[in-house]
């Protein structure tokens, strides 16, 4: 029971002594935190290229058979079909050909790497989307995949439809989609809060002087008998 709480008194001691670190160095944390966090801001704000990003949206609808209703199993059906078409729309196929129609000298491995293609929570709704520090070419090339790759899918998969239900456009109102400036500096806040507390408590750590009669007594486990008061030079010649 005594070893309990001696324990916890030590770990009360030392959560003091962090607590004592910190107040003691506040001003600095502070200055440290801040200057970091504007530093990642205005990084993120004016070095960073700025992108843009296009989207448009499609819908399967799994056509197998037309007099059907519409039931549980046609919307699995509908949603692997989209899965299969979300592969397509990425395939050298498709790509080749928008690359061919624009006359882009951009490959249909660089194009792929910059598009994604994805079903929109695991539903038949297709979304594709490009990002480029232009947003106008973004625009062009959604535009041109919307154009070209329902032809080529009902030509591929004999199966299912695809049709268009938001044409291509950019997206957050024209505005950049990344970076995010207040996230970085956020961010940035946080990485030189922490780095600020590991050099202070560190640096604080290293430091073996004793600072106070209390620490006298705590480390060395002795009764202090007395102190000699330190006495100014001049104090002590007018003395």
């Amino acid at each position: 029971m005594e070893e309990k709480t001696e324990n916890f008194k030590e770990k009360e001691l030392d959560l003091k002594v962090v607590f004592n670190v910190i107040r003691k160095h506040i001003v600095v944390i502070i200055l440290v935190t801040v200057v970091f966090a504007v530093c990642f801001y205005l990084y993120s704000r004016f070095f960073i290229p700025k992108k843009y990003e296009a989207n448009a949206v499609l819908i399967v609808n799994n056509m197998s058979d037309k007099s059907a209703t519409v039931n549980s199993a046609e919307l699995n059906a509908a949603r692997s079909l989209a899965d299969v078409y979300s592969i397509i729309i990425k395939s050298d196929t498709v790509l080749n050909e928008v690359i061919s129609n624009l006359n882009l000298s951009a490959t249909a491995e660089t194009l792929k790497n910059s598009i994604s293609v994805s079903t929109v929570d695991s539903t038949q709704v297709i979304n594709i989307s490009m990002r480029s520090t232009r947003p106008e070419y973004a625009n062009m090339i959604v535009e041109e995949i919307v154009n070209v790759a329902p032809p080529i899918i009902r030509e591929k998969v004999e199966a299912g439809s695809v049709k268009v239900i938001s044409e291509a456009r950019i997206s957050n109102n024209g505005l950049p989609v990344s970076p995010n400036s207040a996230r970085n500096a956020i961010l940035g806040g946080v990485i030189g809060l922490v780095l600020v507390l590991v050099f202070v408590l560190a640096r604080e750590l290293a430091n073996n002087t004793f600072k106070s009669e209390e620490d006298i007594v705590n480390n060395l486990h002795i009764p202090l008998l007395g102190i000699i008061p330190e006495v100014d030079a001049k104090e002590f010649n007018k003395g």
